[in-house]
């Protein structure tokens, strides 16, 4: 089914409920594009309002200045390019969310990544690893139950994690961030950064040009420059801080954060490339890594492919790490990406 809903430049969408996958981009048309099986899909429209169902997979073409209100969404989701805003109630598998404006999230039971939101963040509850990067307004998680990755924050931070966290900060005058992880945190900084540190853990480690160490401090407060910004971390485990760009690659060496740090959401990207050539070239062959069921092309996809990067290689091997796949599964996955399957 395809079919085409006139509902103006900035329609408000209302998604009841998604009975598997769910993909939505933001175009420049006016029009609501909605595909999917005939039987599985309901919808109606009031002006300017547009409320769907779908019992199975649905994909939406929708304006770009299309506000989203999802209330359940049964399988995996892809969100992005639209900059009315989006709220979610609740999703069972995995999101990525990339070049929106605000969002607002009540529970996603699965992983979660999102790359580029020029409004705030609200997560209430987030079931799996969390991945965030490229956020202008203030991001706030109230629980996240296993990893956390933060990256390029520009607002306000507060976090609450079960496990492990790593941050990339740039600390902006007058800004707060409070973050507390159950196990390590990772903090990257610049050089230059003005920021005024308090800090609490089992250990604590500053790598900094003229703090002193104190390797038996579980507390400590420190000024970076003129101390402007409020930086204030709690730890189950260690806390490490230094302005070594690249530590968050090693950082599997201080912490549990082997992967983490790494933006994933392109992962999803490259696995939706194979499944395509797949099916261009009618042979498939079978993945199956925990409840993720992907098919890849050995003989039809082109030959000059990248190798698998680091962060997929990554991505992979804590998947393996979480049981979510075994090491077969892992094989095939990265033979797959190569090519050499």
């Amino acid at each position: 089914m395809s079919k085409t809903i006139s509902a103006g430049r900035s329609p408000k969408i209302f998604i009841e409920n998604v009975g598997g996958d769910l993909s939505l981009v933001g175009w420049e048309g006016e029009d609501i594009l909605l595909k999917g099986d005939d039987e599985e899909i309901q919808y109606k429209q009031d002006g300017e309002r547009a409320t769907i169902s779908s019992d199975g997979d649905l994909s939406l073409r929708v304006p770009k200045l299309a506000s989203i209100s999802i209330q359940r969404i049964e399988g995996d989701a892809s969100i992005r390019g639209v900059t009315g805003g989006v709220e979610l109630k609740n999703i069972a598998g995995d999101l990525s969310i990339r070049d929106v404006d605000s969002v607002s999230i009540d529970a996603i039971e699965s992983d979660f990544s999102l790359r580029g939101a020029k409004g705030n963040v609200f997560v209430k509850s987030a079931r799996s690893d969390v991945s965030i990067r490229d956020v202008d307004g203030n991001v706030t998680l109230e629980s996240v139950a296993d990893d956390l990755a933060l990256r390029d924050a520009r607002g306000n931070v507060s976090a609450n994690v079960a496990e492990d966290v790593v941050l990339y900060l740039n600390p902006q005058a007058g800004n707060s961030y409070s973050i507390t992880a159950g196990d390590d945190i990772l903090l990257v900084m610049p050089p230059k950064a003005n920021a005024t540190l308090t800090l609490n853990a089992d250990e604590i480690d500053v790598e900094w040009k003229g703090v002193q160490r104190d390797d038996d401090a579980t507390s400590r407060v420190i000024t970076l420059g003129n101390g402007s910004a409020l930086v204030t971390l709690n730890a189950g485990g260690d806390i490490r801080v230094t302005n070594q760009a690249n530590a968050g690659e090693s950082a599997e060496d201080f912490g549990n954060f082997a992967g983490i740090g790494m933006d994933w959401s392109g992962f999803g990207e490259r696995i939706s490339r194979q499944v395509e050539h797949a099916r261009r070239a009618e042979a498939k062959v079978n993945v199956r890594a925990g409840r993720w069921n992907w098919d890849l092309s050995p003989k039809g996809a082109p030959t000059s492919k990248p190798r698998v990067s680091d962060e997929e290689r990554l991505v992979i091997l804590k998947m393996l790490q979480d049981k979510k796949i075994s090491a077969e599964d892992a094989e095939k996955l990265l033979s797959a990406l190569e090519g050499d399957a």
